[in-house]
């Protein structure tokens, strides 16, 4: 396969930035795509071209398939990065970037695919002894086969869109008398947000971490993990904060997953960065959940605690190189944590804040880092995923990245909107989260709007007491005696 010589990026924001910067480190010309809303983004600033390809709405831009493909076609470009969301994992896409000439950096399609959909990623990994969550692996319509599945497997049960992902078409059962009313809303929901309401069931693990295994894989059959990241902080089904190592795993059970996870990867004849997720119980039992077939919003704390940059290994796969590494290459230097910086206000149960940055200002460190897609003064638009920056920090071990996220936190200044820094912060400081006691029940648990205003309040009153304290300890230097002037200069005054 030749060599890239111009890429472009059909993303936006914080990840279109990220890939540019590797790419521009390689010698590579980049090219952006942006909509009308992103006109003075940075992402369109970073690149060597810039081509708008329509309207906002991301239906009338970003997700224009045929379209990014022309335009790159126009432009002489010589493969397209997804990045994540938007195209990144869908097949139809990928496949029409190759029949195009055009070299797609990401998975073979049939990949995507079979991935993509949770029942035939259940049948292609059955043959290589990896465990799986106890359930049927066929797609259920009819009640009673649902009742008499979860009869089987005991309550309480977890119905999931096939197609789905991010939490959606996903219900919790707890008893028979809900399962009716609860399936039809899984399949209503599943329908909507993938046009496909085939669902499955399966046992619902209780107190569950998320923990997921990043692979890479050549085309020379080639496959590494490069071990695992903790994603067990999540509200809504989505991530927030994400750190690598786990503070849970052992080196045996990394040792198994990191099997498990290449096993995968072999089923779908995987080539490039992808992600093996599993769920873990509170006996540290761990259960294949799915496969992302791309990079990961969280992959900063893997580059972190590898050394290796995730894109570049993207870049020189998709080109036909082969890994310059093995698995006994690899080890875990450190500890890393990220934090999703989101437009959202914690305060009011995550919901969107939308509005202008009036300040924008970043952390900066040795060992802190800022994947950012804003610039001060920019408005955050509606219609896109609400997500600022990542901030991801670094130590030599756990405590040391929790404390310089902490630190890292203080030295944002943002104004204009809400954000989810204050929660992040809460997070940090929960004994729960240092102690690494914790799973993806966390926010259900330990937080509530209320809990997070009280914080604020302390902190007001805190910052208010010293505010005075300086106030009055000026006041008292003003107003203290002068000293008397000496004699000589008092008999010049007296003459």
């Amino acid at each position: 396969m030749k060599k890239i010589q111009k890429i472009l990026v059909a993303n936006r924001g914080e990840i279109a930035v990220r890939v540019f910067k590797t790419a521009q480190k390689m010698g590579i010309k980049t090219v952006a795509v942006f909509s009308t809303a992103d006109r003075n983004a940075p992402h369109v600033q970073l690149a060597d071209e810039a081509i708008c390809i329509g309207e906002a709405p991301s239906n009338s831009s970003y997700l224009l398939g045929d379209k990014i493909i022309a335009v790159a076609k126009e432009l002489n470009v010589d493969a397209i990065h997804p990045g994540y969301g938007f195209l990144s994992e869908n097949a139809d896409f990928a496949q029409k970037v190759i029949d195009e000439g055009l070299i797609f950096i990401g998975p073979k399609p049939k990949a995507i695919q079979m991935m993509g959909d949770k029942l035939a990623a259940k049948e292609a990994v059955k043959n290589y002894d990896i465990p799986m969550v106890p359930g049927i692996d066929k797609a259920v319509t009819e009640v009673s086969v649902a009742i008499e599945t979860a009869k089987q497997i005991g309550f309480p049960i977890l119905i999931k869109a096939a197609a789905g992902g991010g939490g959606k078409g996903m219900r919790v059962v707890d008893k028979e008398s809900d399962l009716e009313e609860q399936m039809e809303r899984a399949i209503s929901e599943a329908v909507s947000a993938f046009g496909n309401g085939a669902v499955f069931i399966e046992k619902y693990v209780n107190s569950p971490r998320h923990i997921e295994i990043q692979v890479l894989a050549d085309t020379h059959g080639h496959i590494v993990h490069l071990f695992e990241r903790e994603c067990s902080i999540q509200r809504r089904h989505q991530k927030v904060v994400e750190e690598a190592p786990s503070s849970i795993l052992t080196p045996q059970i990394r040792k198994e997953m990191g099997a498990a996870a290449v096993n995968v990867a072999k089923s779908c004849d995987y080539v490039g960065a992808g992600t093996v997720e599993f769920l873990m119980d509170a006996d540290k039992n761990f259960y294949f959940l799915e496969m992302n077939t791309r990079l990961q919003v969280e992959h900063p704390v893997t580059e972190w605690i590898t050394g290796l940059d995730l894109v570049e290994q993207q870049i020189r796969i998709a080109q036909g190189e082969a890994l310059s590494f093995s698995q006994k290459d690899l080890s875990i230097k450190g500890h890393a944590l990220e934090l999703r910086v989101y437009a959202e206000d914690s305060l009011q149960h995550f919901m969107p804040s939308i509005g202008k940055l009036e300040t924008y200002k970043l952390p900066v460190g040795d060992t802190i880092r800022v994947d950012n897609g804003f610039t001060e003064g920019m408005e955050v638009p509606i219609y896109y995923d609400p997500m600022l920056s990542k901030l991801i920090t670094y130590g030599k071990n756990r405590d040391e990245a929790i404390a310089k996220m902490i630190e890292a936190i203080e030295l944002y200044d943002i104004q204009g909107i809400q954000t989810t820094l204050a929660f992040g912060k809460f997070v940090c400081e929960h004994p729960a989260f240092k102690s690494g006691n914790f799973n993806t029940h966390f926010v259900k648990e330990y937080y509530a709007p209320e809990v997070l205003e009280e914080a604020y309040k302390n902190e007001a009153l805190v910052a208010a007491k010293l505010a005075l304290h300086l106030y009055l300890k000026d006041m008292n230097r003003i107003r203290m005696p002068q000293t008397q002037p000496k004699p000589a200069v008092q008999t010049l005054f007296n003459k």
